[in-house]
């Protein structure tokens, strides 16, 4: 479903972008979903800094999820954050349940979290390709902060 918009991007153009970013949506989403499991489920004596870095990465991917909804909107398009839409598009790791430690908890959400940076910098090729320069920049900052956030979470897993 499409409505009528001014934008100079063809419906073409705007249908396959709106496609791209709703893939990486439905990533984000479950990103997000993930980042509270680990906010809310981590132990060990580590607690309370990773409880607060699980959090932060939450609201960061919080923040991606809105940019990307609001550019399919944008674009003229639905934005479909329907939990059971998320659950069969996500192309992300299921994340392990089981998961306690922080240590354990620091390696399935940076997995995650590198899969869905992977993911975004492919998309920016893909919306430069199909000539949407605006989505095409939406990735690369999504990129860039998968990347900082990604790095947050691996310094902790690095050894001293």
């Amino acid at each position: 479903m499409t409505f009528t918009s001014r934008l100079d991007l063809s419906e073409h153009v705007r249908k396959h972008a709106s496609a791209l970013l709703q893939a990486r949506l439905s990533d984000a989403l479950d990103l997000e979903a993930q980042a509270k499991q680990a906010h809310w489920n981590v132990k060990g004596p580590h607690f309370l800094p990773l409880h607060e870095l699980f959090d932060r990465v939450h609201g960061e991917v919080e923040e991606f999820v809105d940019l990307l909804a609001e550019r399919i909107t944008t674009l003229g398009h639905i934005a479909d954050g329907r939990i059971a839409t998320t659950a069969a598009a996500s192309t992300l790791y299921g994340y392990p349940l089981e998961a306690s430690g922080g240590e354990a908890h620091l390696k399935a959400l940076s997995a995650s979290l590198a899969a869905f940076g992977t993911a975004a910098r492919a998309a920016i090729g893909e919306a430069e390709t199909l000539g949407d320069a605006g989505t095409a920049d939406l990735f690369t900052q999504i990129s860039r902060e998968t990347d900082k956030q990604l790095w947050l979470l691996e310094a902790h897993l690095q050894a001293h």
